[in-house]
């Protein structure tokens, strides 16, 4: 059973950056696609950005391109997403989860995935 821990939340002004990673407990992540998605109150659940279970292939919201950064380091059993240049508007709880198919990040709604992580705060606000 695979399960996720997201940490690296916090309180951030505006333009300011946070590192959030992505822990597997009980299990491996190398087998899995693993996406980063964040709700806001009031809001559906959105994806942010997919990794490939190699790291070979990224993907990312248009919301957020050119400003943050999918990465996995398998050996660690671990996933990361720095965030640079953050808006308010990226103020959410920030979920990881594990691909349950083997689609390669081709679909990237919630529905897709699995073993969903508690959520990390981020909040950009001056």
């Amino acid at each position: 059973q695979l399960q996720l821990v997201e940490s690296g939340g916090g309180l951030v002004q505006p333009g300011g950056s946070l590192r959030l990673s992505c822990a597997a407990s009980g299990f491996t992540l190398d087998y899995y696609a693993i996406g980063w998605f964040r709700q806001a109150p009031g809001k559906e659940r959105e994806g942010v950005s997919c990794i490939s279970s190699s790291g070979a292939s990224t993907k990312y919201a248009d919301s957020v391109k050119g400003r943050f950064t999918i990465s996995r380091d398998n050996a660690k059993n671990t996933v990361y997403l720095q965030m640079n240049s953050l808006k308010p508007e990226d103020t959410a709880l920030y979920y990881c989860a594990a691909e349950s198919f083997l689609s390669g990040c081709r679909d990237m709604r919630a529905m897709a995935f699995g073993s969903w992580g508690q959520g990390t705060q981020v909040t950009v606000s001056s």
